[in-house]
This record gives C-alpha cells, structure tokens and sequence, in this order.
C-alpha cells in the first residue's frame, strides 16, 4: 500500500495543481478522466515497441545511450501520447482556448506516468519511489506542457500550424530525449547536468503554464 501511494501521490498532486492553474474556464471532468486513462492505455503499445526497439546495442556507450533516450523511449513515448491527444482532444469543442492545450497533455501525459512509475516503484522500492516523484513523473508533467503549448498554439494560429504541430512532437522528444540520455549513458560529467537540467525542464514548464494562462481569453 506504501509503494502504491509512493508512485501515485506525485501523480495526484501534479493533476491538481495543474487543475488548478486552469483559473478561468475549467475543463470537464469526465474529458480530463479519459484523457488520464488514454495516458495509461498507450502503455501497452509502448512497452511492445519500446521492447522491439531495445533488441539493438550499440558498441559505443555514448551512442547506445544516445539512441535508447531519444528514440526508444522520447520519440515512441511522446509519439503515442501525440497520437492520443489527436484522437482524443484535438477536436473536441472543449479544446476551446490556449492552457487547454496544457491541461489535457499534461493529464495524457500524467496517465502514461502514472502506470510507469507504479512498474518503477514495485521493482526498485521505496527509494526509487522517492527519487522519481522529483524527476521523472514532474519530467512527464513538462514533456505534457511541452506538447500541449504548441497543440494550442497551433489549434489558435492556424496560419502556423503544421509549423506548431512538428513542434508538438519534436520539443517534447528533445526534452525527455535528453532527460533519458544522460540517465542512460552513466556518464559522471553528464550527470553533473542531470540537476541543473531538471531545474531547467521546471522553469520552462511554468513559464509556459504563465504565457498560455495570461492569454486566456476568459479572462477577465
């Protein structure tokens, strides 16, 4: 029970507080719950392409590193959650102003962290649970914002859209590519970016979260 509430309570408190955020036009509930669930549901195709993928080592470290965090699990992880957000939010009539775009990938996102880290958590234990509550499940959280602004904005600057929907799919990949590569290639000098990259990952999130918020048009 200590395990379970160790990889869901970060997950909760993420969702709230970005619940929260939407001040001024909230998004129904039962959308927010099927995007959450569409989150958990994409883990069953990732772990089968992730696994599929995973068969090829690289003989340098770097190298290994470089295409197990950028293209294992950044592009098939943030793909899925893309194809999601497409399916599921992309036309929907909620999907009505800019921290929309946020709100519902983050809650996509979330879902997808939430089934991995109870996989994380239940394998390497209390530690583990504690260690990502700091890292990957807010990681997942940014990655969403990531994805999220440019759906928005490509949903609202329609001149610019295909521009906005590559960066939909590109930025979130970049961020949780790099996250995972420096993980992954054990390296002492790389992990010395690991914190400051994290710190990196939160002030973008929320400068993102303030620009979308500012530009409601309910507000007000």
């Amino acid at each position: 029970m200590t395990l379970l509430f160790l990889s869901l309570a970060p997950v909760i408190l993420i969702l709230i507080y970005i619940n929260y955020r939407d001040k001024y036009e909230k998004e129904p509930l039962g959308l927010l719950l099927k995007a959450l669930v569409a989150g958990a549901i994409i883990t069953i195709p990732v772990v089968f392409v992730e696994r599929s993928l995973d068969v090829y080592k690289m003989d340098d470290k770097l190298v290994d590193a470089f295409y197990k965090g950028f293209i294992v699990a950044a592009l098939t992880e943030e793909a899925f959650k893309f194809f999601a957000f497409r399916i599921l939010i992309w036309k929907n009539k909620n999907f009505n102003e800019f921290f929309d775009g946020i709100i519902y990938a983050v809650f996509i996102s979330l879902g997808f962290a939430a089934v991995e880290n109870i996989l994380y958590v239940f394998q390497g234990g209390g530690t583990v649970g504690i260690l990502r509550a700091f890292t990957a499940v807010p990681g997942h959280a940014i990655f969403g914002v990531a994805m999220g602004y440019y759906f928005a904005l490509a949903r609202f600057i329609p001149e610019k859209k295909s521009y906005y929907m590559s960066m939909a799919i590109i930025i979130p990949v970049l961020l949780h590519g790099f996250y995972d590569f420096i993980i992954f290639a054990e390296n002492e000098w790389l992990l010395l970016l690991f914190v400051p990259y994290i710190i990196f990952m939160w002030v973008f999130g929320f400068k993102k979260m303030k620009k979308l918020s500012e530009n409601s048009q309910f507000k007000g």
